[in-house]
């Protein structure tokens, strides 16, 4: 029996979908009275179990007869009154699933990572799997927290646990567009002005799943990383592309790196001021202008896998996103 933490999640609702393409039994495990409704229209094929990943005892319950693991569970967020829960969840809960998984006996265990957790060297232009992770004050909490759960999955591996980690660029995917990647698209919707001449590293959510599933089913695949990248676009290409496929007008106005910065600090404030996450981030102001990509080559050649082109990936988010305007008006 497959266990996937965090399965009402972005990604775990999509990996859901796939363990159910296949036939392959599983368990969901959510917080109590989460939100479950990007899996609303397959409710009915999904066994829910409440558990709480910073409760070691709740988890203890909970994976009784589970055999293989997922983790999925994690926070995305660059809010600063956030630091501690994302510190918490990602780095604490992700320790307490491998502890339990050790003290079951679990014969697989696939950990959701990101590609946050690999460190960038200044000036470096392609960046992969053996990328060394260097302590620096301009790294994000969500970062550290991802680099730290990685050390716990791998000191799992070393006591026995069989392990791989993936470590997904931006995920693209219909979703809430009020959240996460997904804001990308009401952006555009909202015929917003500005843009920078950033560069985003971006992979399909289904093909994020459709991997993960497959690293869970290939034992041969030891302690390894994967980076999870389709490829890379540059910002204001993409507004391009999804103001077309929306009827809509692209942003036109460039912001340079210096008012990039002015508008982080400033988004900053009002991110301590609201609750709300920040549009704009010190790591966005920094990386505008930056052009790197993450290269998915081990992936490729480890699975024969290929990515789903950008066309494909941005039919299917914009379609979903049309689609549930005209039925909202």
């Amino acid at each position: 029996m497959v266990a996937v933490t965090g399965a009402n999640g972005l990604l775990g609702s999509f990996i859901v979908r796939e363990l159910i393409r296949q036939g392959i039994p599983y368990i969901a495990l959510k917080r109590k009275n989460s939100d479950t409704s990007l899996l609303a229209d397959v409710t009915g094929n999904i066994q829910w179990r409440d558990a709480d990943i910073l409760d070691p005892v709740q988890l203890g319950e909970v994976f009784d007869g589970v055999t293989r693991i997922i983790h999925t569970a994690a926070v995305v967020s660059y809010n600063p009154r956030m630091a501690r829960q994302v510190m918490e969840i990602n780095s604490v809960g992700t320790r307490n699933v491998i502890n339990e998984a050790l003290a079951r006996n679990v014969s697989r265990f696939i950990h959701i990572s990101s590609v946050a957790a690999l460190g960038r060297q200044k000036n470096q232009h392609v960046i992969d799997e053996t990328n060394q992770w260097i302590d620096s004050p301009t790294h994000t909490v969500y970062a550290k927290s991802k680099y730290l759960a990685e050390l716990e999955v791998f000191r799992a591996h070393e006591e026995g646990l069989s392990v791989a980690v993936v470590n997904p660029s931006v995920i693209l995917a219909p979703a809430d567009w009020n959240k996460s990647s997904a804001r990308i698209f009401k952006y555009v919707w909202d015929q917003k002005k500005f843009y920078s001449d950033a560069v985003l590293n971006y992979v399909d959510a289904r093909d994020v799943a459709q991997i993960t599933v497959r690293l869970l089913e290939n034992n041969s695949i030891e302690g390894e990383r994967f980076v999870l990248n389709a490829g890379k676009i540059r910002l204001p290409d993409l507004f391009a592309e999804v103001a077309s496929r929306f009827g809509k007008t692209a942003p036109k106005i460039k912001l340079n790196k210096s008012t990039l910065q002015t508008l982080a600090r400033l988004e900053a404030l009002r991110s301590r001021l609201t609750g709300a996450d920040p549009l704009i981030t010190p790591e966005t102001a920094r990386l505008a202008g930056a052009d790197f990509i993450y290269d998915n080559s081990k992936i490729r050649k480890s699975l024969s896998f290929e990515f789903q082109p950008i066309e494909a990936t941005l039919d299917w988010c914009c379609q979903y996103y049309r689609e549930k305007k005209r039925a909202e008006n």
